[in-house]
Parts: structure tokens; C-alpha cells; sequence
């Protein structure tokens, strides 16, 4: 008797989703194993952010959506991060008038005082440069430690499931290296990654599957060591896949 393949982490069937009367997701399906990185590539205003809005329990959606086998419809943001689904938004979420410690102790703030320290220390060791700033002000940091910061509050979830939204957005290529090293790491550690980037090849790197998505729609699947993959991204971006 063959044995049947695991159900996914994330299993995503017909989902579509908008804005008031604006449609944005057209019946969009996809799946992300456990411990898998997979990019979300596409254009702007192909509807990714959309997407994980729609995932994370910020956006009403319609369809199925299964997350660890439960289903995930009437889910909101606070019991999605609870079951490990955190989604890190785009554009340097932090508070900037509190430290780097309360900032991360806030993202645990439903947690034990033992549990919480243990975490924030954890999550730390991934970001050297802001572990050294801990007592100041998120203000003060740079945009790119901001951003590091603001990874680092998702990571002190635990996630199951980590959606990173542009973590390159503003960043030098130095530190956007540091930043998809993380992503490296949480894979090595069984974390699921879902990348949304701009910076095609750097995330290519770093995943192992890519979807692309253009109108609203899936209109690639594809490994991300597939040989002339870009060219085939590129078409499909147009419509010419």
C-alpha cells in the first residue's frame, strides 16, 4: 500500500479577497510544507500583501485555508499567531518610543515572565547589532536594525510559520544578507518561511519553491533551483507563461 504524502503546514484552495468592492485575489491555491521556504514573487499590485493580510486574519477572505489542519476561516490575528502562523508586515513595524526590550517583550506579552526573558534572548542571538542596543529606544536605531527588530518580534512567537513582507525593503546589501540569513537558519531549525521579496535572486537562494502571482493570480509554481528560472518568471509576470 503506497504511502500517502503528509498533509502541508499551509494549505490555501480558491482563496480570494479585497478590499471593500475592490477585488484583489482570484481564486488563489497554494501549499507550504513544514519547515519549507517558499517565495511569493509578482509585480507590484499583484496582490501579496493582500495575500498575507488575507492569511495572518488582517483581511476577510473566501475559500479554504487550513493551517496545521485546522481551518482557519473566522480566524483573527491574535489566535493565528497563537497557533504558530506570525506574519512580520512590511515597513519596519516597531514601536519607536519604548526599548528594544520592551519592544520584543510586548510581541510576548501573553506569555509567562520566565517563558518571555527566555525568548527575548533567543530571538536576540539572531541579531547581534540590536542585541547591543537593547535598552535603547527603538527610534534610534537605523532602518535596517528596525527591521531586524521587527523579525526579531516575530520570532518571539516560535512561529510555525514565519511571512515575511519586503524584510529587504530600505535595507543595504549587507544587511539584506543578514536578514535572509535568519531565513536560512529557521529553515535549518524546521521553521516554514513564506518570503514575499523584490530582490528575485537573492530570495531564489535562500527558498526552496517559488509561486508567482500576478492579478490576483498564481501563474508560476516552480523549484527555486529550476534553470532559467527568472526568464520564466519574467513571462510569466505578462501573462506569456
Amino acid at each position: 500500500m503506497p504511502i500517502s504524502a503528509p498533509e502541508p503546514l499551509l494549505a490555501v484552495r480558491a482563496l480570494t479577497a479585497g478590499y471593500g468592492k475592490i477585488g484583489v485575489l482570484n481564486g488563489v491555491s497554494l501549499d507550504i510544507a513544514a519547515g519549507e521556504v517558499v517565495a511569493l514573487l509578482g509585480p507590484n499590485g499583484a496582490g501579496k500583501t493582500t495575500l498575507l493580510r488575507a492569511l495572518s486574519g488582517l483581511l476577510s477572505w473566501r475559500g479554504e485555508f487550513r493551517f496545521d489542519g485546522r481551518d482557519m476561516q473566522g480566524t483573527g490575528p491574535r489566535e493565528g499567531a497563537r497557533a504558530g502562523l506570525v506574519h512580520v508586515i512590511e515597513g519596519h513595524r516597531i514601536f519607536t518610543q519604548i526599548s528594544v526590550t520592551d519592544n520584543l517583550l510586548l510581541a510576548g506579552y501573553d506569555l509567562p515572565r520566565g517563558e518571555r526573558n527566555a525568548r527575548l534572548e533567543e530571538a536576540l542571538v539572531s541579531f547581534p547589532e540590536i542585541a547591543a542596543k537593547r535598552q535603547e529606544r527603538g527610534g534610534t536605531l537605523s532602518g535596517g536594525q528596525q527591521q531586524m527588530l521587527a523579525v526579531a518580534q516575530g520570532l518571539m512567537r516560535r512561529p510555525r510559520l514565519l511571512m515575511l513582507d519586503e524584510p529587504s525593503a530600505g535595507l543595504s546589501p549587507v544587511l539584506v544578507d543578514r536578514v535572509l540569513d535568519v531565513v536560512s537558519r529557521l529553515r535549518a531549525a524546521g521553521t516554514a518561511v513564506l518570503l514575499v521579496e523584490q530582490l528575485i535572486e537573492k530570495a531564489l537562494k535562500v527558498s526552496d519553491r517559488v509561486y508567482a502571482l500576478a492579478q490576483g493570480q498564481i501563474v508560476l509554481a516552480a523549484s527555486a533551483r529550476e534553470p532559467g528560472l527568472p526568464a520564466r518568471l519574467e513571462r510569466a509576470y505578462f501573462g506569456q507563461e
